[in-house]
């Protein structure tokens, strides 16, 4: 066998390996929660936008959230405005909101929903104005010190968090073959604005919407020991211990406590996988060994 031939036989094993799984996602919705450097390198880009059109072509419902934080930073400082962070959130006045609102519901989503299109998908910008699509309420704070009687309560602005989500207008969008691209930007009973974390909207996304999987794209290889050893499956209680223990932090946490929320609430795993790997949605769902963590109960 010679070797253009052997090449051609390689790629047909792959698409085989792959085959269980296509037949196991057909027909289900998988959530994923776009970010990090996969929403700024161009090659990085393309790579997501064909990976979310071939899943649609093959039977799946991809359903992406995306976020945009150094995109909302670099529209801010380039207005003049300096951003400030509290326990890692963006403080949200009404003009930073302005700006929120802009970028994300705008210039990101809108990027984003151009991208795949191109590639031949049929995609749709929302957020959770659209079609009611998720009701927010106001987010705030506790800082706990220890020689305070009380915990302190922290007002971000318009910070919120996801207090019901309605997938009357996905289940739509679904049934006509269009791919849902949600900003996480949520507005409460009396139609006041909020911006909200992208990890919490997914997860509140995905339990709605009776996700088979959800998936966060980080620019980590996954949920790591404290050797730094990748751990390829996670139980919840491990999870939580860790978080206990100190061995994570940071952004790492949110993306664990919202990962358990969804498979309390029926989503059967949660993966956190590398964004700057090229097509690392295929590789994690549909290879025999994946690439990055899977959380389970």
């Amino acid at each position: 066998m010679d070797g253009k031939l052997q090449e051609l036989v390689e790629k047909a094993s792959i698409l085989l390996e792959a085959l269980p799984y296509i037949r196991k996602f057909f027909g289900k919705t998988i959530v994923i929660k776009y970010g990090g450097h996969a929403m700024v390198d161009e090659h990085l880009k393309e790579s997501f936008a064909k990976d979310i059109v071939l899943m649609k072509y093959i039977g799946i419902n991809p359903i992406v959230v995306h976020g945009g934080g150094p995109q909302i930073g670099e529209t801010m400082k380039k207005m003049g405005k300096e951003s400030r962070f509290i326990q890692g959130m963006r403080v949200t006045d009404r003009e930073t909101m302005d700006i929120v609102e802009m970028v994300l519901g705008g210039k990101v989503n809108k990027e984003i929903v151009a991208l795949i299109n191109k590639h031949g998908g049929s995609a749709v910008g929302l957020t959770g104005k659209d079609g009611l699509l998720f009701l927010a309420k106001k987010l705030y704070l506790e800082n706990s010190a220890p020689q305070a009687q009380a915990p302190e309560i922290i007002d971000l602005g318009h910070v919120g968090e996801v207090v019901k989500v309605d997938p009357t207008i996905l289940n739509i969008l679904a049934r006509e073959r269009f791919i849902p691209i949600i900003a996480p930007i949520g507005v409460d009973e009396n139609g006041t604005p909020y911006n909200i974390n992208a990890d919490w909207v997914a997860s509140k996304i995905a339990s709605a919407a009776l996700a088979e999987r959800l998936v966060f794209m980080t620019d980590v290889d996954g949920v790591l020991d404290s050797h730094g050893k990748l751990i390829p499956t996670l139980p919840k209680e491990r999870a939580l211990e860790m978080i206990e223990s100190g061995e994570l932090s940071g952004g790492m946490i949110p993306k664990i406590r919202a990962a358990i929320d969804a498979l309390e609430k029926g989503v059967k795993k949660v993966h956190i996988v590398n964004g700057t790997i090229p097509h690392c949605i295929i590789l994690e769902l549909f290879t025999d060994t994946g690439i990055g963590t899977e959380i389970v109960l």
